[in-house]
């Protein structure tokens, strides 16, 4: 069939047009289920996302407030960190909560704190409190007692000052300014039983906690799900020009602003079709409504949760994607896109954050949304490690085959694949990430890729040249596990094996051809695959 033969594809990086530094945007993660964090799987992956930005990778997580043992379970967590005696009087314990951050801090990351959920005993409607969801479940069932506001703000701002107190006693304030503090997750849906302007005073109480304790803190949210619309529109006029509800003053301290952003990926014609422009469409929506207010234009922006969809813990055929290539296609696909609409609205996007992390203890290759498996590597967490090797400026690609941001925001990307690539460099170093995405999960023909480079130094047509690669045989533990027959219980020698195909190494690198001042190489990319060259002359 003709459509099996491979179509040729020019992509051009032209070093001489500098786009500004490259920020690295990918470097924050999160999960539903903080208490993970100090398990033996958990501090394993903690370590691996340290490693691609040492001190400067965050980590959010929900319910570092609600009340419970620590025992985990599926989008569920608890710390104890507050409850009550006989009279009513507080009763602080760091333990749990202590136990999360350190995690983090001894792997190499810093806490994006959110501030949440309620203690059972501040809810308003604390039972039930603790939910048992599990995957065949409705959704709704996890918003129980902790979702309520609380039943006394000013004990509900003295808890958020206690533990900001807590953490600039331990650690020291000058880790703890450097840390992020917003407020809840998605107030705009069923995580807050309240309504809007109750967000406001919950957010303004525990706002002025924080910075009671650390004057210096960096504060803001609000964390919203779709964008927000006009609930972050609400959120934004209060925050600016509204009375505060702790202080009395106008507005509430706000050094960064943050959203949610998801796709939508559904089983087609038996198969799966993913939604990137869903995606894509609700941050060219937002990033709008953030440059709309001339205070927020350039605050930095975190998009909180940035991800193919919007459950991790779900399974079933539309998330059959998350295990292999598909995954680490579209994050390959969509990080550059990102920082497309940020420069389209002329906003500061500091960061987008991959709400996935790792379930302890489940079955492997389970199908959650997640960077590991019972302490394998899946293939999406090679694009992040593909990411972290991008230093200095991003520089101008022209791709013969990229589709053009306005199409994938309107049509996504089904009709050709989108080949495309992400550049870099720096003083001594040049690095180009090239990725052959479609939405749909079906194959497709090889890419031949002829990827030049121009304006590079002199010194550079003599570097040293890498190839990293994420496909079928690469950097692929899941492929790897298919191709032994899917053990439910691997061997110790299985699993040593599935542990080194998880991992991201060097291949055979393409040979450089000098044409004049520029560097060209021959490339051959399958069907959502990624790759990353780097070109080193130091």
């Amino acid at each position: 069939m003709a459509d099996t033969f491979p179509f040729a594809v020019t992509i051009r990086v032209d070093a001489s047009k500098n786009l500004g530094a490259l920020e690295p945007i990918w470097r924050f993660f999160g999960a539903d289920e903080p208490n993970y964090a100090y398990m033996k799987d958990g501090r394993k992956l903690l370590g691996q996302l340290g490693e691609i930005g040492p001190r400067r990778t965050y980590f959010r997580a929900h319910s570092l407030l609600c009340t419970g043992d620590g025992t985990p379970a599926l989008k569920w967590g608890s710390t104890n960190a507050y409850t009550e005696d006989a009279d009513g009087n507080p009763v602080y314990d760091w333990t749990i909560v202590d136990r999360i951050i350190d995690s983090y801090l001894d792997a190499g990351v810093k806490p994006y704190m959110q501030i949440g959920f309620m203690p059972e005993a501040l809810s308003i409607k604390p039972q039930p409190y603790r939910h048992h969801w599990h995957p065949t479940a409705k959704y709704e069932e996890i918003y129980t007692g902790w979702t309520y506001p609380p039943n006394d703000y000013a004990k509900w701002g003295e808890l958020v000052y206690q533990w900001t107190k807590h953490c600039v006693e331990k650690y020291g304030a000058a880790e703890v300014e450097t840390w992020y503090w917003q407020t809840w997750n998605e107030p705009n849906i069923s995580y807050w039983r309240g309504t809007p302007e109750e967000f406001n005073k919950l957010h303004d109480y525990a706002i002025a906690g924080v910075r009671r304790a650390l004057p210096r803190a960096r504060v803001g949210g609000p964390d919203t799900a779709g964008g927000g619309g006009e609930f972050l529109r609400g959120f934004f006029e209060h925050c600016l020009r509204g009375t505060n509800h702790a202080t009395g003053e106008t507005g509430t301290p706000t050094d960064f602003v943050s959203f949610h952003a998801k796709g939508d990926p559904h089983f087609v014609d038996g198969h799966i079709q993913m939604g990137i422009h869903a995606q894509l469409k609700t941050i060219d929506e937002t990033f709008a409504m953030i440059a709309s207010f001339p205070e927020l234009k350039h605050k930095p922006i975190v998009i909180g949760e940035s991800d193919p969809e919007g459950c991790a813990a779900c399974q079933g055929p539309r998330f059959g994607y998350r295990n292999g290539t598909m995954y680490s296609s579209y994050t390959a696909a969509s990080f550059p896109r990102k920082m497309d609409l940020a420069a389209k609205h002329g906003v500061n996007l500091e960061g987008a954050l991959t709400w996935a992390f790792e379930f302890e203890d489940q079955p492997y290759f389970a199908g959650f949304r997640a960077l590991a498996t019972n302490g394998i590597d899946l293939p999406v967490l090679n694009v992040f490690r593909m990411f972290g090797k991008m230093t200095g400026d991003r520089v101008n690609v022209q791709s013969s085959h990229a589709v053009p941001l306005d199409v994938i925001i309107k049509d996504s990307v089904r009709s050709d694949p989108d080949v495309a690539a992400l550049a870099s460099v720096d003083k001594k170093q040049a690095a180009v990430l090239v990725w052959h995405y479609h939405d749909d999960d079906i194959t497709g023909p090889d890419a031949n890729i002829k990827l030049s480079l121009a304006g590079l130094p002199a010194a550079a047509q003599k570097g040293r040249i890498e190839q990293y690669l994420i496909d079928q045989n690469h950097g692929n533990s899941y492929a790897a596990w298919q191709r032994m027959g899917s053990p439910s219980q691997p061997t110790p020698q299985q699993y040593a094996e599935l542990e080194k195909a998880g991992q991201l190494t060097a291949t055979n690198a393409p040979s450089i051809a000098v044409n004049g001042p520029d560097i060209t190489l021959n490339l051959s990319l399958a069907r959502q695959a990624v790759t990353l060259v780097v070109i080193d002359w130091s």
